[in-house]
């Protein structure tokens, strides 16, 4: 059923004139229709320059200021330079907050070190256990670099991954194996997938491959699926290819795996998360030439399709989850290449959502991620584009004004 509203009471949100789409289950909300109550259509701050071609980017406090900065990945198939942008805002008070204020101001950036790399992924996390956030690089037809942080938000290459270049699409750093070091887990297309074992001090051993030989996976998540206490791996595979949840032994060990979706799904990006609040993780599926579907999860490992969501025929790269108006669910984001990207507003249940677009028509999004950039306690939308500017979009009060007070 799809209804027409001018509001959601149960949320207090003012819609005033816009209207609001509502998704059941089976349906699919076009974000084309609707409005933005609660995230500006256009973007508060923006990185970078138009020409970067950005395939993601990462909140991280990389200079330990209790601030979330910005490390982007430029490049995908091309040379380019990766980058840091530190959030300089002002330290925000309970006075501060209250009177519109917040962190929320990116005046400088420099590349994350010499290289430029042909880059898909990013993602940050305290390698060598000296407190700070280091960072792995995920790269196409090159190696995959890691590099550690001085404390104050200062890059050197460390070393690299493996023994030879991969075709690299994402990265993740979990603790697989248990030990308390974060490992690094690498997505590839056209080739197996692999675990990079962590020492503790930011050194890694060879490949521990896993999935397919020829493997188009593009996105991966890691969560403790079946609530044994370790972290399993979820990718999502192009290619006419199943998507897995790759099950973990409790030491690492990725051997058994389940599958989800249609196993012929375009699956682009996932994200985990409790969506209808029964306790178990679900997963959302970001789709190219499909709809997005959410998938509830049995606590066990196994999932049921529940809820599309989105344009039937849309190309979704990215896909993230949060509770951006703090209800006590969590909400979608996606990013689409040729279309308005758009936050789904859960109803609690993951069978109704409520779409509201935001960004340019024309932006080709390869990543969305969600964080507190401004520090007034609700998450904020952070957004990657290629060949246009990478974005931050601040979650709004009902007034229709970002708590930081404006735009710079």
């Amino acid at each position: 059923m799809l209804t027409m509203t001018g509001g959601h009471p149960q949320r207090g949100r003012c819609l005033g004139v816009v209207a609001a789409m509502m998704l059941a289950i089976g349906g699919a909300v076009d974000a084309e229709a609707v409005q933005a109550p609660a995230i500006g259509l256009s973007p508060d701050y923006v990185l970078g320059l138009r020409t970067d071609r950005t395939a993601s980017l990462t909140f991280a406090d990389v200079d330990g200021d209790g601030r979330l900065d910005v490390l982007v990945a430029n490049g995908r198939h091309w040379t380019e330079d990766n980058e840091v942008f530190l959030n300089h805002g002002a330290p925000p008070d309970a006075e501060h907050i209250a009177a519109g204020g917040g962190y929320g101001r990116f005046t400088l950036a420099y590349p994350l070190g010499p290289e430029r790399t042909t880059s898909y992924a990013i993602a940050a996390g305290d390698l060598d256990g000296d407190g700070d956030l280091d960072a792995v690089v995920g790269n196409d037809r090159a190696f995959n670099l890691v590099y550690l942080n001085d404390g104050a938000g200062r890059f050197s290459l460390a070393g690299r991954l493996g023994p030879h270049p991969g075709l690299t699409r994402d990265v993740a750093l979990a603790d697989l194996t248990g030990d308390g070091a974060l490992d690094v887990v690498v997505a590839n297309r056209r080739a197996p997938n692999e675990v990079y074992v962590n020492d503790g001090r930011g050194r890694f051993g060879p490949p521990q491959p896993f999935g397919d030989p020829s493997g188009s996976t593009i996105k991966l998540a890691v969560a403790d699926i079946e609530r044994d206490g370790d972290l399993d791996v979820i990718v999502a595979n192009r290619d006419g290819q199943a998507n897995w949840v790759y099950v973990n032994s409790g030491k690492g060990y990725l051997g058994e795996r389940r599958v989800f979706g249609t196993g012929r799904d375009e699956t682009m990006a996932v994200a985990v998360a409790d969506l209808n609040g029964d306790g178990h993780l679900d997963i959302a599926a970001a789709n190219a030439g499909a709809a997005n579907v959410v998938y509830l999860g049995d606590g066990a490992g196994g999932f049921a399709r529940a809820t599309s969501f989105g344009l039937a025929d849309g190309q979704t790269f990215g896909v993230a989850s949060g509770d951006l108006d703090r209800d006590g669910d969590q909400d979608l984001v996606v990013g689409n290449v040729g279309a308005r990207n758009a936050v789904y507003w859960n109803d609690g249940d993951a069978a109704t959502f409520t779409a509201v677009p935001f960004g340019g028509r024309s932006d080709s999004t390869y990543w969305v991620t969600v964080g507190d950039v401004d520090a007034d306690g609700h998450p904020d939308i952070g957004v990657a584009n290629s060949g246009g500017l990478n974005a931050i979009h601040l979650y709004r009060r009902p007034s229709g004004n970002p708590v930081d007070g404006g735009r710079p």
